[in-house]
């Protein structure tokens, strides 16, 4: 007969908690030193973030209704916003894969040079977007060394977008995947189950909420990206993404048109940030 045994924190953790009650908060109470941080962080974060976000779509909205929806819905600002969009999503799409995979072989598996790909994976991070235009451009540019000419074409620019948002899922997996019980793994490969099986019903549900972290990260990424896709674009209508089409506005000196266009790509960030962390909650409640 199993006897099962109580610790005495789980009992009296048991004994204190009613069965239905909702769990007790573990944060402790605002305290002065806390307050004081806490409006620091709130003042920093208005006048960053919030103050020139309400500010841009006060100038967006300056002309009005008429005006908003007149620049938003120009031939060419639709254009640069469906380019942005759809080269967006797929650059997501493929860093998930991509960087799911890239995150394993670094936790999984130990070869030469390991440590040399754990550096050119934050490469993107440390270099300026107009130098990374740049490096792209001379490797996938007219002179092309390879023989791939994506100069002025829309390859080029999803090419430029998949080399600055490369580290983003790969960097919110790696410390999931290294934090990861293998136990669980080895119990149901004893059990009969095939690899396969065992990735998908027990090593990528708890790798969900930190591969939808890195897909928001990188889809936002390529929503704002400008300096990377300059160079290689050529500056042509039909590559021309809504960051390079905002510029043009404000050159122009239609600061209303660029705001409008700005608020747009703001809208648009913001829910599918919103529904990558929906998806990240569920999948983190499911765990």
């Amino acid at each position: 007969m199993t006897t099962l045994v109580e610790t005495p924190v789980g009992a009296a953790a048991a004994a204190a908690a009613p069965t239905g009650a909702p769990a007790p908060r573990t944060g402790a109470p605002l305290g002065r030193g806390s307050g004081l941080t806490l409006g620091i962080v709130t003042l920093a974060l208005s006048l960053l973030v919030l103050l020139p976000l309400a500010a841009v779509a006060a100038e967006a909205w300056s002309t009005g209704w008429s005006g908003f929806w007149a620049a938003v819905t120009a031939p060419a600002a639709v254009d640069a916003l469906v380019l942005t969009v759809t080269s967006s999503f797929v650059v997501t799409a493929i860093n998930v894969v991509m960087g799911t995979l890239l995150a394993w072989v670094l936790v999984r598996d130990d070869f030469p040079g390991k440590r040399w790909v754990e550096l050119v994976i934050d490469v993107p991070f440390a270099l300026p977007t107009i130098v990374a235009g740049l490096v792209i451009l001379s490797v996938y540019g007219r002179n092309s060394p390879v023989g791939i000419d994506l100069f002025g074409t829309r390859w080029g620019i999803m090419v430029a977008l998949l080399f600055v948002t490369l580290p983003f899922v790969a960097r919110t997996v790696q410390p999931t995947l290294m934090a990861f019980d293998r136990d669980t793994e080895h119990a149901a490969a004893t059990l009969g189950a095939r690899p396969r099986t065992v990735f998908r019903r027990i090593v990528l549900p708890p790798l969900v909420p930190a591969i939808a972290a890195g897909a928001a990260l990188a889809f936002a990424r390529a929503m704002g990206e400008y300096g990377s896709v300059l160079l290689i674009s050529g500056g042509l209508d039909k590559t021309q993404v809504s960051s390079m089409y905002a510029f043009s506005l404000y050159e122009s000196y239609d600061f209303p048109g660029a705001a409008a266009t700005a608020t747009v790509l703001l809208v648009v960030s913001l829910v599918v940030l919103v529904g990558f962390e929906i998806v990240s909650h569920r999948a983190g409640r499911r765990g």
